[in-house]
């Protein structure tokens, strides 16, 4: 399967090297450019691409309001990689909670960003986990708190829910967390589908996000 591209950012060469890197792979196809998050929600319409590789910080709209435009108005949406010059930044945290399905940093190497984009594409994965857990320890106890952890306790896990939850949040894939479990991945599938829906999350990295907001795993 080639996975369709759609590069947002302001800045030109962060596009063309984007483009550069990406279109060299044989299963990923550059789709469409856009300078700035307004301009994504009639793009991702049109295109229909896979996976939206988005600048956090634009001049018109942001990552973060692009990002919440996608999912809210658009059907069967794409998957957000949020693409940042610094990890360690409120509004990467603040998109990866309006729904972003990772992050990438400018600075990455050709091959990190290639893997990035598999691995969102995908969704069986949680990306960069340390730094997921690093944001969720910067910012998540003021965006979480009392609310998030009744939330997590209305969403009633399973006991086996709440051990594939805590594999989830360290980054194990399916296949990773069913070697832990002695289960199989499609059992695991099962499991990651049922705690998405019982939490209201849109994919895993929310559901770790939750996790980490109510407490219920430990950011360090």
């Amino acid at each position: 399967m080639v996975i369709k591209v759609l590069l947002v950012d302001d800045e030109p060469l962060v596009r063309a090297g984007l483009r550069v890197v990406l279109e060299a792979q044989p299963d990923i196809e550059v789709v469409g450019e856009a300078a700035d998050g307004a301009a994504v929600v009639p793009l991702v319409r049109s295109l229909r691409p896979d996976v939206v590789a988005m600048d956090v910080r634009m001049p018109l709209m942001d990552g973060i309001e692009a990002t919440s435009a996608v999912l809210r108005t658009v059907a069967a949406p794409p998957k957000i990689l949020v693409v940042t010059t610094f990890e360690n930044d409120e509004y990467v945290y603040g998109a990866l909670r309006a729904g972003a399905d990772g992050f990438l940093l400018k600075r990455a190497r050709p091959a990190e960003i290639v893997h990035a984009v598999r691995l969102v594409a995908e969704g069986d994965s949680l990306l960069f986990p340390a730094a997921v857990r690093e944001l969720a320890a910067a910012y998540g106890r003021e965006r979480g708190g009392a609310r998030a952890r009744e939330a997590l306790a209305r969403a009633g896990l399973t006991e086996r829910e709440e051990d594939v939850l805590r594999l989830m949040a360290r980054g194990l894939s399916n296949a990773e967390i069913a070697a832990r479990l002695i289960v199989g991945t499609e059992t695991v599938k099962s499991h990651v589908s049922a705690i998405l829906a019982k939490l209201g999350a849109r994919d895993r990295t929310q559901a770790v996000i939750a996790a980490y907001e109510s407490g219920f795993v430990a950011p360090a």
